[in-house]
């Protein structure tokens, strides 16, 4: 296995709402977690260096993760990692140890979906992938294209 793992779909939704749901915690909150978990926090601090975190409920028990955006590209990219808290301070032990790639392109049936999640070793990413990536990301991508298809 290599460092990467990567879910790529087509979206039925326009690019402007999968954005809106991918940079408004209010949004984020309702589909970034595969159901019957949930998303109790979410903030997003929408700069390069600003935070992002998450906090989940996973059968009664809370999971926090804290991190940065390295790059925004309004519209398209979202770049975050958990190997650096706002601010770009490092962290002191990360509990994956990755960075995210979100990228939305434009499609004729609606969005060109790519979230590729790079970590520093193989081990790392089996890790990530046992925990329910590519499982995981799946189920939240077909909330994700639900909501954002009510929203449009």
């Amino acid at each position: 296995m290599n460092t990467d793992l990567t879910l790529r779909r087509i979206l039925k939704a326009p690019r402007a709402v999968v954005w809106r749901c991918w940079t408004e915690p209010e949004l984020l909150m309702r589909w970034f977690c595969p159901r019957p978990h949930r998303l109790t926090e979410a903030v997003i601090d929408l700069r390069p260096g600003g935070q992002w975190f998450i906090r989940m409920d996973v059968d009664g028990t809370s999971h926090a993760y804290d991190g940065s955006l390295l790059q925004i590209v309004p519209g398209s990219k979202l770049v975050f990692t958990d190997l650096l808290l706002a601010d770009y301070r490092p962290v002191d032990k990360p509990f994956l140890g990755y960075t995210a790639n979100i990228t939305l392109n434009d499609h004729p049936e609606g969005t060109e979906y790519i979230a590729l999640a790079r970590h520093k070793t193989p081990q790392a990413a089996e890790r990530h992938d046992k925990m329910g990536f590519t499982e995981g990301w799946g189920v939240c991508a077909d909330q994700l294209d639900d909501l954002a298809r009510s929203l449009a």
